[in-house]
This record gives structure tokens, sequence and C-alpha cells, in this order.
């Protein structure tokens, strides 16, 4: 028999236990769409981060109180807590010792109190917003532009002017109708006048950017006060030659502001775009392993079930197979058919749960609005698996019915 004929009897035997085959493919469909929907989705996140990612502007870095992971749980973020909060003077005072060196110093501060809300006339918008306090560079600090009005200008920040800039949303929300310039909002009990509406800038990873509002740091200190407030400064370098000597300038500046002696650790955060990536990775690496771990479970369970459905089939088709070998068929033949048979389950069951799985890590990105991606090398890894799969589980089977003897298989009933 050539090959051509043993995968037509093969494919032939799977399709008159239709119900059977399905079922027993199911369980390598199940396997292989956990991990394919997993990493689709992780590798869909991770490209929209590594090409679009807007924390932070280029040749930014940051000081923080806090890593930008939050700092965790227990102790570890205990630890953090414990640390003195930046200061506004200490921020000024970085400020002045980069002076020389650095292309943009932001000072930054966020509400951590609950969600804010921006209210006009009997106009609310929801609440949540991202606000804050800020100087006049927090547009290069973090990709956002001007729509409408203007920035912050030294002079707001320095006399604590009650001014605000706000985005898109709540534009749309507040002022339907009308220009928002000079028109006062209250926030948080307190009144602001609008000067300007940053740029629309969409949404990432499913939240959208535009609803904040931002006004200047010094006037947001005088309002709600500097206790358990802490700055984070943005520092961005002239160009990326000099990226990692004003890393170092800054360390020294921020060491000195900080009171720190020489054999003291830092008690700050410094984190880059580069950071964050790795930081992201990191947690990508835990879910990979966590859907390796599961779709193996998944997959050893289908393969046990496998080889159970292809002994079944062996026994119940003893007599044809010595039906077969008394009139001269091999045993490398009969050997090759089972095995195919199985193969071709796993392989079924692979084909349907990468389908799957791509569909559904897809759904995933683009809720998270991200781009579709279609992972290849997972593809095609899962399809050499589910191969190898039905290879080592079918081969008892096949071996068995290939081994039998065509007299006692003959007798068989």
């Amino acid at each position: 028999m050539n090959f051509a004929e043993i995968l037509r009897m093969a494919l032939g035997s799977l399709g008159v236990n239709k119900l059977r085959s399905f079922l027993t493919m199911s369980g390598i469909t199940i396997g292989v769409f956990s991990v394919i929907g997993v990493m689709t989705a992780v590798s869909a996140l991770r490209n929209s981060i590594e090409t679009g990612i807007s924390f932070l502007g280029t040749n930014m870095f940051q000081f923080a109180k806090f890593p930008v992971s939050g700092g965790g749980e227990g102790p570890q973020r205990r630890r953090y807590e414990l640390r003195r909060d930046i200061t506004l003077a200490q921020a000024l005072r970085y400020q002045q010792l980069m002076a020389d060196t650095a292309e943009v110093v932001c000072l930054k501060v966020f509400n951590r109190d609950g969600g804010a809300q921006a209210v006009y006339g009997g106009r609310k918008t929801t609440p949540g917003l991202t606000f804050g306090g800020t100087n006049e560079h927090f547009l290069t600090a973090n990709q956002y532009t001007i729509g409408l009005g203007r920035n912050f200008t030294p002079d707001d920040v320095e006399l604590a002017r009650p001014f605000i800039l706000i985005g898109q949303d709540i534009v749309d929300r507040l002022f339907p109708s009308e220009n928002p310039l000079g028109k006062l909002i209250k926030l948080k009990e307190r009144t602001y006048t609008v000067i300007g509406v940053f740029g629309v800038k969409g949404s990432q990873f499913g939240e959208s950017q535009d609803q904040i509002a931002m006004i200047p740091i010094t006037r947001y200190l005088n309002d709600f006060g500097s206790e358990r407030v802490t700055v984070n400064i943005a520092t961005q370098a002239a160009n990326q030659m000099v990226y990692n000597d004003t890393i170092e300038k800054a360390i020294t500046a921020m060491r000195i502001v900080r009171g720190l002696k020489p054999e003291e650790d830092n008690d700050f955060e410094l984190y880059s775009n580069d950071s964050l990536i790795s930081a992201f990775a990191k947690v990508a690496d835990v879910i990979a392993a966590a859907s390796f771990v599961i779709s193996g479970i998944a997959l050893l369970a289908a393969g046990v079930g496998i080889m159970n459905i292809m002994l079944v089939s062996v026994t119940e088709r003893t007599k044809e197979i010595g039906i077969r070998k008394s009139i001269g068929a091999r045993k490398k033949s009969i050997l090759t058919q089972f095995l195919i048979e199985a193969v071709a389950i796993s392989l079924a069951g692979g084909v349907m749960g990468i389908l799957l799985g791509v569909g559904g890590g897809n759904v995933v990105a683009g809720i998270l609005k991200a781009d579709a991606v279609f992972p290849w090398n997972w593809a095609l890894t899962g399809l050499v698996v589910c191969s190898g799969i039905g290879v080592a589980f079918g081969f008892y089977p096949a071996w068995k019915a290939a081994s039998l003897d065509p007299i006692e298989a003959l007798r068989y009933e």
C-alpha cells in the first residue's frame, strides 16, 4: 500500500465515528486555546507598549517615591510608605541643580483621595478624573498637546494662579455647545478658570487619556495641602547620546536634595519607558508561565484521551486488522495508519484551538485598545506540539494494532 492509500483509509476511519473524533480532539483544542489565547493577548499588548507607550516623553526618566508597580503589598509596600515624601522644595532645588543639564524638568502631583469630578452649571463629569498639579513642562513630559487656548506659564506656577487645563472628555460633558475658555469650573469644591484644552489623545489599554484636569502645582498644594503628597519629577535629556550621563547627574542631584550620605541607599525610585516595558515583560512572563502550566495539564489529559480512544478503536477493529494482515497488509502499513489517525485528531484539535485562541486573544486586545496580531511562532509551536502528542500517545495503540496475530485477530468476535 502506498502512503496516499494509507492516508485515505486513516481519514475514512475517523469519519466513521465523527462524534467520538470531535470529542477526543476537543481536549487538544482546550489546551491549545488556553495558551494561544493568552499569548496572543500578551503579544498584542507588548507590541502596543513597545511601539506606542506614552507614559513618558522621548528621552525622559522620572523620580518618584514609589516604583512604577506601586510597591506591592504587605511589608514590601510598607517599606516604600515609610520613605519621606518628595517635597516641592526638594523638587525645585533639583530643578535648579539640573538647569544646565536637562532640557525639561516636569514637576507633578496627582490626587489620591478618590475620584475627582468637574462641575459647570448643572452639568457634571463622571467621577474618576485624573486630577493633579504640574508646571509648564507637563505637555512635553507626558506627550500631550494644547488643542485650544494656552499652556501654563512659569508665572502661573510661581504665583499659584487658579487656572486649569482640561481634557476633551471634560469639554464634551461640560461644554457641549460653547467655548470652554475663560469659564469657571468647580473641582473638589474649588473653582478654577479654564485657560486651555488638551489635544485629543484617545485611549490606551482601555482607559481614556482625555479625562484629565491639571492645575499649577503650587495652586494644588495651596488648595489641598502638602501632607501625604509626594512630587514626581520627570526629566528630559537633551538627546539620546547624553541620556545615560544625564541620568547619572540627576541621581547625584536627587541625592543632594534628599540630604543622603554617601553610604546611604537611594530613598527614591527611578524609571523610564524602558523600565516600564521591562516591568510589563515580567508580568507577561508570569502570565505565560501560568498559561503553560494550565495548557500542559489540559494537553496531557487530552493525550491520555487520544490513547484511550485509539485503544478502543483497535479493539473494535481487531477483525478488520486480521483480515487486512491475512491478505498481505504489512505491519508498517497498519502502524502508519493508526499513527496518522492519532496525529490527525491531535492536529485538528490544535488548528481549532489556534483559531479560537487567536480570535479570543485579539478580542481581549481590542477591548484594551491594542492592535490585533497573529502569533505565528506560537501557532507553529502549537502545531508541532500537537503532532508530538499524536505520535507519543498514539504510538502504543498503533504498535498494538500492528502486532496483532492475524489468526487470533480473525477469531475475534
